[in-house]
């Protein structure tokens, strides 16, 4: 593990992670937030030019390093939120401090995607942090994040991912912002029956293995209340295919379906034709989700470069039969053939 995000602008804690990296600094890659300031004793999230301006110095200072790789803007859930930002200077700030080397690239923090996707537009950020896993994606755009976790919101049965979220994640790859992903057990509770708005739980492995197949996720910051946990989710990385194996799960759960909603997740393989079934969809769903004519070029060269294509397909329908989620493949190779040429 070699990527943290550091959103608490306790001192103690900041002082304490600087201790941490003595002598090995760069071994890691560090996240952390602009705009998350100490305030009176207690976290506050601030858009005051000054204090924002201060609250970073003191981070760099009680850190002890002369750079961070991302310099998170924190926690903008409102479009509103996200104008303050620009008017107040902000994200100039953010710009100086890149200019001069201090943070190498610039990220924004937000449970909203239409917050996000309005940044994301504006070429104005590089990293993206958001809530990702499978409740989380059936929930459309809120200011208020604790919407996400309200059982009210999850009282009926509910079908397919929020269009603005996938849209989000599409355009995100389409722009080459990485997003890197907190709430990917929901708080925990996805892991518990019963706390879990889907009705059943899901393992760590498999939360994991969900949000880093979604697109443009570069990495997963899973949240821990201790060492075991932690250990946990390191795991994931000697976790066979079967224990990250999210699918039959996902097609089993209560109260939510994907029916026809491709989730990426190959159970569709092995094709006769070996053309990979999850790649070709995701391609094909990334070339149309900006709504024009033109594919972008790096859709385009990741397809080229797919050692089978959808022209290939011989309709026999072995994959459909597999796909736990109801999909109609061959109808979307039909999609990806007429699209791309081949």
């Amino acid at each position: 593990m070699n990527y943290f995000d550091l959103y608490s602008s306790d001192p103690d804690l900041r002082a304490s992670v600087g201790k941490a990296l003595k002598g090995r600094r760069e071994k890691f890659i560090i996240q952390s937030h602009l705009c998350s300031v100490w305030k009176d004793g207690q976290y506050t999230r601030s858009r005051n030019i000054n204090e924002v301006k201060a609250g970073f110095e003191e981070m760099m200072k009680l850190l002890d390093v002369d750079y961070i790789e991302v310099g998170m803007i924190h926690y903008c859930d409102a479009l509103d939120d996200w104008d303050a930002i620009i008017s107040n200077g902000i994200l100039d700030y953010a710009r100086e401090l890149k200019s001069k080397g201090r943070i190498k690239h610039i990220g924004l923090s937000s449970h909203n995607p239409q917050v996000a996707l309005k940044a994301v537009e504006s070429n104005s950020i590089e990293v993206l942090m958001f809530s990702v896993n499978p409740c989380y994606d059936l929930q459309p755009a809120s200011e208020d994040v604790e919407d996400l976790w309200a059982d009210e919101n999850y009282a009926h049965h509910l079908t397919n991912m929020d269009t603005e979220r996938q849209k989000l994640y599409e355009t995100c790859q389409r722009a080459g912002v990485g997003i890197t992903v907190m709430k990917c057990f929901g708080g925990g509770d996805l892991l518990n029956a019963e706390l879990s708005p889907a009705g059943a739980a899901l393992t760590v492995n498999q939360c994991i293995a969900y949000a880093l197949s979604r697109p443009a996720v570069s990495c997963v910051l899973a949240g821990a209340h201790s060492v075991e946990q932690l250990k946990e989710s390191i795991n994931f990385e000697n976790a066979s295919e079967s224990e990250r194996d999210y699918a039959p799960a996902l097609a089993s759960f209560p109260k939510i379906s994907w029916k026809g909603h491709c989730m990426y997740c190959s159970h569709c393989e092995p094709c006769p034709k070996k053309i990979d079934i999850a790649s070709v969809t995701k391609f094909l769903n990334l070339a149309q989700a900006g709504g024009d004519s033109k594919i972008p070029e790096t859709v385009r060269e990741h397809y080229k470069v797919l050692e089978h294509h959808a022209g290939e397909c011989i309709k026999c329908g072995a994959c459909e039969k597999r796909c736990p989620f109801g999909v109609e493949i061959r109808r979307n190779m039909d999609k990806a053939k007429n699209l791309f040429g081949y």
